[in-house]
């Protein structure tokens, strides 16, 4: 099974393509895809849309991890509402590659990678970075962040399968 892990942005999108086989857990691709600071926002939502469908087409996932929108009250409700705008994007892309979606808060991927629900975003990429075996080389926030977002998925599924109960919010199947 492949899982993209997606951190939604229209400055800035995470991906993370990560293979499971069994108990194991491969990376096969993390990057940031750049939307364009100075693009109007639909054209930046177009450039992160096709930029992320090469990133399905290259590696054919089966599932989709996507991170809830949450932004802190500081940063204002245009920052949600581009946030959100950017998750509809994955989304609309895994519905027209019939993939099934999982969809997770922000505390719920830093307990399950760090094992701790409000660790920092250093305590996360240095959780992704030991549990894939990628080395200490610093990646990109928003590149580790979605690896983190695809591990949070495969183990809440692997919970699943032993316990019935169903993986991401809503029990996981986009409709």
């Amino acid at each position: 099974m492949r899982v993209l892990g997606v951190d939604p942005g229209t400055r800035f999108l995470g991906y993370g393509v990560l293979e499971v086989d069994g108990p194991s857990t491969k990376c096969l691709a993390w990057g940031t895809l750049e939307g364009g600071k100075k693009l109007e926002i639909h054209q930046r939502l177009f450039v992160l849309h096709q930029a992320l469908r090469e990133v399905v087409d290259r590696w054919d996932p089966d599932e989709m991890a996507i991170e809830e929108p949450f932004v802190a009250p500081a940063r204002g409700a245009k920052s949600a509402v581009a946030v959100g705008q950017a998750q509809a994007v994955a989304l609309l892309l895994a519905a027209a590659c019939g993939m099934t979606v999982h969809r997770y808060v922000p505390s719920q991927v830093k307990a399950a990678v760090a094992n701790y629900g409000a660790g920092s975003k250093a305590q996360v990429q240095r959780a992704v970075q030991l549990v894939l075996g990628l080395g200490t080389d610093p990646m990109g926030e928003d590149a580790s962040d979605a690896l983190a977002i695809g591990l949070c998925h495969i183990q809440h599924s692997r919970t699943a399968n032993i316990t019935g109960i169903p993986a991401g919010l809503h029990g996981g199947r986009s409709r």
